[in-house]
Parts: structure tokens; sequence; C-alpha cells
């Protein structure tokens, strides 16, 4: 039996990559196509742990045994969720197929996990202003605003001045996830705090650029075609972290947003301050939200719309929480109660 060989990709669209080392190249390749930086990093520590894997072997001198040798070990031995097995699977194929320029017969033949739909933990209207109470400060805040807006944390920490309307009580999300935009509401009563929070941000950036520090960073290409928007109060975050920190792509000392481990830390805290027993995240706000927003009586095109779901199928998720929470199906031991006295106490 011949080994595969393999079909080399016509590419004319890429541009050829410059960098010399193999983990260079797949960041190269990744900023070209604009991927996250939390996706780069992802994928490469899993080309980076596959190659160590197999004792430094290069990817092209490998095949499908080796890749399900690598995931079968990560899935028994690591024990890593489905969804972590998942992208280290993505992981590979984008270096064999964008990098390496190959499409191999076998890569089609990979198995991958199969997603397991999980009913999400969702806080009682109660419960989340027990928790929003046991937090203070700018933490408190952003807790508040993705409560009130069902944004993700990192639509949240990544909030540009440009981006809030108070005064139309619209936010603006960009690049959401599947770098989509969409319009969430503004909720009227955190005008004040907001307000007061861009006043706060105000102060970071009139002594950045007092220091004439570099501006914040700017998606894309919008650096190169105006070099002076990261330095503007519009471009600004809403969201400031205390400090300069070194950028990671570019190595440019500049201001970055707040931390999300400083929101999920704070949270954290406040869930054992409201003593929830529940397994309570940052996304929890989220999943309490559209719940909460379909209990009043929302359609749920418009939650659909609020959350950036592209399927509505997603967003149905949440009415299957209402229904069992609201108790409108009947457990058939409740029936066999009501129907049967109680018997009387000896």
């Amino acid at each position: 039996m011949q080994p595969d060989r393999p079909r080399h990709r016509n590419r004319q669209d890429h541009p050829p990559l410059q960098a010399p080392r193999l983990l260079d190249q797949l960041r190269e390749r990744l900023r070209y196509m604009h991927y996250s930086l939390r996706t780069e990093q992802a994928y490469v520590h899993w080309t980076r742990a596959f190659i160590r894997f197999h004792q430094l072997k290069h990817p092209r001198d490998m095949g499908s045994a080796e890749v399900e040798s690598f995931l079968t070990h990560i899935a028994t031995h690591g024990k890593v969720s489905i969804s972590t097995h998942r992208q280290a699977l993505s992981a590979l194929l984008y270096l064999y197929r964008e990098v390496l320029d190959m499409d191999l017969p076998w890569m089609e033949a990979l198995a991958r996990p199969a997603a397991q739909r999980r009913i999400p933990a969702v806080m009682t209207i109660e419960e989340v202003a027990s928790l929003l109470q046991c937090m203070q400060g700018e933490t408190a805040l952003l807790a508040r605003l993705l409560y009130g807006t069902g944004m993700r944390l990192m639509e949240g920490v990544r909030l540009r001045v440009k981006d809030l309307d108070l005064v139309r009580r619209v936010i603006t999300v960009r690049a959401g996830k599947g770098g989509k935009d969409r319009v969430v509401m503004l909720p009227q009563v955190l005008h004040p705090a907001l307000s007061a929070q861009l006043e706060h941000a105000r102060s970071f950036w009139s002594a950045d650029r007092a220091a004439q520090q570099p501006g914040v960073e700017t998606p894309h290409a919008l650096d190169r075609k105006y070099p002076r928007a990261g330095e503007t109060w519009a471009w600004f975050w809403v969201f400031p972290a205390p400090t300069l920190a070194v950028d990671p792509r570019s190595g440019v000392i500049r201001r970055h947003h707040l931390h999300e481990q400083r929101l999920q830390r704070a949270l954290k805290q406040a869930v054992i301050g409201a003593g929830i027993a529940k397994p309570v995240s940052v996304h929890t706000l989220r999943h309490s939200f559209a719940t909460h927003l379909l209990q009043g009586g929302t359609d749920i095109r418009t939650v659909q719309e609020l959350l950036g779901h592209s399927d509505v199928s997603t967003t149905m998720i949440y009415t299957h929480v209402l229904k069992m929470a609201a108790g409108t199906t009947r457990s058939p031991l409740d029936a066999l109660t009501a129907d049967r006295p109680h018997s009387a106490a000896p």
C-alpha cells in the first residue's frame, strides 16, 4: 500500500511565508488571517506539544498515525475536555493545510469528538442581585454591565470609548465571536457609573499623552492606515489597565485594557460572599441575562440578536432552562402526593 502523497493546495491569495522557523511561520499565517491572540497562542501551544511528543520530529515527516497517537495521548493521559481535544485537532489541521500547504486524504478521516450540549448554569434574579452587592469598584461596574447587556467577558473589557453612546443608550460590540458586530442596550441605571468610569479612563489617557506613550492597540491594519488612531480618545479603553505592559505581538510598551482575570477573581470571591451554591463564572452572567429576558417576555429572536448567535437553535437552550425553572411540567410525584391525603401521624 503506497503512502499518502500530499496534494499541495494553490494558495495564490496568501503571500509566501517569510519566517524561517515553523512556529514563527504559524504565527505569521495566523496574523495574516486575523486570528485572535488567544487562538494564536493556543495553536502554537498544541503545535509545540505535538512536536515535542514525537521527539522534535518535523510535522512534514509525520502523518495520520502520529496525529492520532498524540490526540489519543492528550485524551487518555492528559484527560482534556472534548472542546480542548477539538481545539488541538483544529490546530494541527491548520498547521498542515495553511502553513505546510499540505492537504492529505487522512485529514478528512480524522474523527472529531462529538460536542456535548450542556445545560448552562443560570442564577435567579435574587442571586444576581446578591452577587453584585458583594462586588465593589471597577469590577462591580463591569459585572453589572455584562449582566445588563449579555456581553461576553472579552467583549466587555475590550470596549472602546467610541463604542459607548450614552445619549442613545446603546453599545456597539465590535468583532464579537465570529468577527461579527452587534448593538446591545446600555442599561439606563449604569449611566452615572459609566460617565464616572469614562472620566477615570480619561485621566489615564491624558497621562499617557503627556508622557508621549504609544497609543493603544488598534485592530488589523488600522495603525498603518491611520498611525495616530491609537493615540486618540475615541479609541481608548473604557476599562484601561492601571499600568503599562508589553504588547505580546509587537513588543511595544503601551496601555492595555483591564485584565480579564481581575473580574474573574472578584466574581469568584463574590460568589463565596453571596453564598451561591452553583457553578458560577463570568459567562453565567450572560446565561442569566438571556434567561431573565425570556422570562420577562422578550421574544427569542431579539434575544438571539442581543447575544450575537448565528442560529436561533443556540438561543433555544435558554427556553429549556426557563421551562423547567417555571415549573410548567409537573412531576408525577407531585400528582401522586396531591391525589392521596397524607396519613395521620402516629
